[in-house]
């Protein structure tokens, strides 16, 4: 038992650590800030094309949501990290893990947002141009927020995982939680830095998870 607390729950190597995982959980921070809303305006651009009644626009984006739908987070973090300089473009570890993120999102996003656009009848929309209202209008003042409103529960949810997904950000040496908290144990040889940074997940996710219970049990 001794054995188990001084590897895994060490106070004093928790200490010693403290100033790299906070480092640590402030680039998470941002990486989320920047990540999750770009993700959703790109989701948002998404669902309006999808639901397009023009063919030729309708198309080709569903046919790009499903490919990165499709192709895993870490392989495409990884195809434009060490990829993309082959065809002479360098992107920093924060801009790769940014791209990459942006066009996963977007497609689980937009496609969240889409089911939410589709759960709307029609009536709505022929009401709303029945008072005067052009297209881009009935969606910005009618449609989207009755949309955004149904579907609230699963963008929680979704955004809940993009932040634990940050955590891939650590394969392109960006320095996010996950990335500091191993640093730490390469150099303490011990596994307490991991436990902590498991808990600031724990502490930053668990209120969003109760929010997205209570969303679903409202809605």
């Amino acid at each position: 038992m001794d054995a188990l607390l001084h590897q895994f729950f060490n106070i004093e190597v928790m200490l010693k650590a403290w100033p790299i995982v906070l480092r640590g959980t402030g680039l998470t921070i941002l990486l989320c800030l920047a990540v999750i809303p770009l993700g959703l305006i790109g989701g948002l651009l998404v669902a309006l094309a999808s639901t397009s009644h023009r063919r030729m626009l309708r198309l080709p984006v569903v046919i790009l949501v499903d490919f990165f739908r499709a192709v895993p987070p870490l392989a495409l973090l990884i195809l434009i990290s060490a990829g993309l300089p082959f065809a002479g473009i360098r992107l920093s570890p924060f801009t790769a893990v940014l791209l990459s993120f942006f066009l996963n999102n977007s497609a689980y996003y937009g496609e969240i947002i889409r089911a939410g656009i589709e759960s709307i009848g029609a009536g709505q929309q022929e009401a709303a141009r029945s008072t005067g209202l052009n297209s881009w209008q009935t969606q910005c003042y009618v449609i989207l927020p009755q949309a955004l409103r149904n579907v609230l529960p699963d963008l929680v949810s979704n955004t809940i995982e993009v932040v634990k997904l940050t955590s891939l950000a650590s394969v392109v040496a960006f320095a996010e939680l996950l990335y500091a908290a191993e640093m730490a144990r390469s150099v303490t040889y011990n596994a307490s830095p991991l436990i902590m940074a498991a808990a600031i997940y724990l502490v930053l996710l668990w209120p969003a998870v109760r929010l997205a219970s209570r969303l679903e049990h409202k809605l």
